[in-house]
């Protein structure tokens, strides 16, 4: 309220002045907020004065009916004003109280954390880890994903049985990515190469066996630069599989076709669980695939605008689950999501 309405108050209802010093002395007054609500019963309330002023208007002289009631809503909003902000003063307050008797002492020793990282999280660490070592850097996309990212910007034809409903979970005209090397097509259209990138994440096809589940993981990368040979690939390949699994374990590489790569390849692993002799996890091979791989196919480029003819690269993916299962001896992959503690307590 500014000085002209309060003159004109005091000149014209000194009643209604008197209310509003006595409302304001009083709400400046309470100590807390039991008080503050006897304040607003008492000035503001349905047995107040002022109400019952503002209840009378219609018994009062034509004259006076609008002066008592524009000045009778002024004092009311007034009383209301100081109430409120009077009630924010006193949460402040009591907030200040509360965090100077509740304050942490941080010298106290910590309660110990329970539980750690899922064996397929730490994978996943340990393979960005090794790439981050490298070079590379980690890049992330969509789970739920366009068919030209997932399919056809990777070279994939139109009759190619993964693109099936048997193959592959359709969202409407969306789809569950059955990979992550849709994060890469996404990777080089943002920017130029040189491009040395690792994609993490969960991926989606419908199998279930003692080696597949329908939600896996996969870490999937990408090199693209000039010059880059398949010798760098093979050579990128064994540095990784050295410090994954230590040197005293058998790899190899052999041939292999995949629509976005060319030529392509596949790394074997020796079987942890049998050592070689074979069993039902490396279908009696003595082997696991870990991750195929290849030169990336020239035709790829035209989809993100590079130019075949100045750049090579080469692409390579692995699944995480088989990655551990080879690593721990973990002779079924979905165990990873039984969610037994029996089995989670062992990593």
């Amino acid at each position: 309220m500014d000085d002209a309405q309060l003159h004109d108050l005091q000149e014209r209802t000194p009643e209604l002045a008197a209310l509003l010093a006595e409302g304001s002395a009083a709400a400046a007054g309470a100590a807390d907020g039991d008080a503050l609500e006897q304040v607003r019963v008492h000035v503001l309330g349905r047995k107040s004065r002022l109400t019952e002023i503002l209840r009378s208007i219609s018994s009062l002289p034509p004259e006076q009916r609008p002066v008592v009631g524009k000045l009778g809503n002024i004092v009311r909003v007034e009383l209301e004003k100081l109430i409120e902000a009077r009630e924010a003063d006193l949460a402040g307050a009591a907030l200040q109280q509360t965090l100077a008797a509740e304050r942490l002492d941080v010298t106290l020793p910590g309660v110990p954390m329970l539980g750690h990282q899922h064996l397929i999280t730490r994978t996943i660490r340990e393979v960005e880890d090794i790439f981050l070592g490298m070079g590379y850097q980690v890049a992330e996309g969509p789970e739920i994903e366009f068919e030209y990212y997932n399919f056809t910007a990777l070279n994939t034809p139109d009759d190619h049985p993964a693109r099936s409903v048997d193959d592959t979970f359709y969202v409407g005209d969306l789809l569950l990515r059955t990979q992550t090397s849709p994060v890469q097509v996404r990777t080089m259209e943002s920017r130029p190469a040189p491009v040395y990138i690792i994609c993490p994440g969960k991926v989606y096809r419908p199998d279930l066996d003692a080696t597949h589940t329908p939600m896996f993981h996969q870490v999937e990368g990408l090199a693209v630069d000039r010059g880059i040979t398949l010798a760098d690939l093979k050579g990128t390949l064994h540095e990784f599989a050295r410090r994954f699994f230590g040197a005293d374990r058998a790899i190899r590489l052999r041939p292999h076709f995949f629509p976005f790569t060319e030529p392509s390849v596949e790394l074997d692993v020796q079987c942890l669980l049998c050592g070689g002799a074979g069993c039902r996890s490396c279908k009696y091979s003595g082997w696991l695939e870990i991750l195929g791989a290849g030169m990336v196919d020239p035709n790829l480029y035209g989809f993100v605008g590079y130019d075949a003819d100045e750049l090579q690269g080469f692409a390579f993916g692995m699944g995480v689950e088989r990655m551990a299962m080879l690593k721990h001896g973990v002779p079924d992959a979905r165990a990873f999501f039984d969610n037994d503690l029996r089995f989670l307590e062992q990593f």
